[in-house]
């Protein structure tokens, strides 16, 4: 079963091009089951020589008290065992939500990758490798991406979502989409089973355990996060009140949702080259206004908020000869850009961009730009229309535009 397991991991990785022996691999293990497994399995493709240079990170986010602290001391005691360098910090996300509002997953997501890319330039700078080399492997798994599914599905999605999570995201890299959470827990089993030294932690129940002589409960070989029950949470409610309820239909359940979801993510991966080349050919971003460039492409970093899309954007009138499922696959891109990475992008607003071309009447081979047109969008952007094309803009941006005019 372990083996079995590494080599299905490892056939991944080799088949999604995630990484390599000249990739630096940095691993966000936050003491789960999932990443705990991670960790083991990782370790050994380092060992096979099938990984680069290995690290670990751990993120405490203050959120959970003592258990808070009791996962950050498991992994460090499995980064000694495994022979791992660790980086490890803490993050007052509750304070942090004070202050600047929010929502605390989505500032714990936020602050957690900020901490994953600074280790990883320091893992890639201490080993010697160019940081375009350096790798950062998340635990997501068959499960999580299941999940994702149905959460989706339940609020509904832009262009491409269905297919859920990607097996590769920039550095970021999710090798046991394949795998279940279950196969990853057997496997850890099967870990202990053959002797390897384990990381071994009491069961919460067992903290302070009196000293009578009454035998301890069995130690666990992971954490458990005892928030991931509660059905309040978005997610928790579908693991534990959807997805049960739908293997009770179909026991092949990830096997089969996998299979579709990576059926979708290769059509909607066709579609994005191909708005790749509209981007090139009918878009261009209003920071480039003046500066004589002429550079359509969407700005690197867009997964973190690209600061030099704030400014907006252009689409030109011809791209109102495009299929329609084209431009507001384009349109969605833009706006996410736009509005950062944290952004829901509301449907409305796509079409509402969609909307600053005419409908074309009968006959009409094309689709007019729809001159004189205005409307105000989420994030307080503001989209006009005119003879240049469909622009964009922060509604503040738009206003000094027109008094200039």
């Amino acid at each position: 079963m372990a083996h079995e397991l590494s080599e299905g991991v490892r056939e991944t990785i080799g088949r999604r091009g995630l990484a390599g022996p000249d990739n630096p691999v940095l691993l966000m293990v936050s003491g789960g089951s999932d990443s705990t497994a991670l960790a083991y399995l990782c370790a050994e493709l380092r060992a096979c020589g099938a990984l680069g240079p290995l690290a670990m990170l751990h993120v405490n986010h203050k959120l959970r008290g003592g258990a808070a602290d009791e996962d950050a001391r498991f992994v460090g005691e499995l980064a000694l065992l495994l022979d791992i360098p660790l980086f490890s910090c803490e993050v007052d996300i509750s304070g942090m939500v004070r202050r600047e509002g929010g929502n605390v997953e989505a500032v714990a997501r936020r602050e957690r990758y900020l901490a994953a890319n600074e280790a990883l330039a320091s893992l890639c700078f201490h080993e010697g490798f160019p940081l375009a080399a350096g790798r950062i492997f998340t635990a997501h798994t068959a499960d999580d991406r299941v999940e994702s599914f149905y959460m989706r599905s339940i609020v509904g999605t832009g262009p491409g979502g269905l297919r859920s999570m990607l097996y590769r995201n920039g550095p970021v890299c999710r090798p046991l989409l394949d795998f279940g959470r279950q196969q990853l827990r057997d496997y850890l089993g099967c870990c202990k089973e053959a002797g390897l030294p384990m990381a071994l932690t009491p069961a919460s129940a067992d903290r302070g355990a009196d000293e009578s002589g009454q035998a301890l409960a069995p130690t666990m070989l992971w954490r458990e996060d005892a928030t991931n029950a509660h059905t309040d949470r978005f997610r928790a409610f579908v693991r534990h009140q959807i997805v049960p309820k739908a293997k009770e239909r179909n026991p092949q359940l990830l096997a089969t949702l996998t299979r579709t979801m990576n059926l979708m993510a290769d059509e909607d991966d066709m579609l994005e080259a191909m708005v790749d080349d509209l981007q090139q050919r009918f878009a261009r971003w209003l920071c480039d206004e003046g500066s004589g460039k002429d550079d359509r492409r969407c700005p690197e970093g867009i997964e973190g908020g690209a600061p030099d899309a704030s400014e907006g954007f252009l689409l030109l009138p011809e791209l109102g000869e495009q299929p329609l499922p084209l431009q507001r696959r384009l349109a969605d891109r833009l706006l996410q850009a736009m509005l950062g990475p944290d952004a829901r992008v509301e449907f409305v607003s796509v079409q509402a961009v969609l909307d600053g071309w005419r409908p074309r009447a009968a006959g009409e081979e094309t689709a007019a730009v729809n001159s004189g047109y205005v409307a105000n969008i989420q994030g307080n952007l503001a989209v006009s229309a005119n003879k240049h094309g469909v622009r964009v803009e922060p509604m503040a941006a738009f206003r000094a535009r027109r008094k200039r005019a």
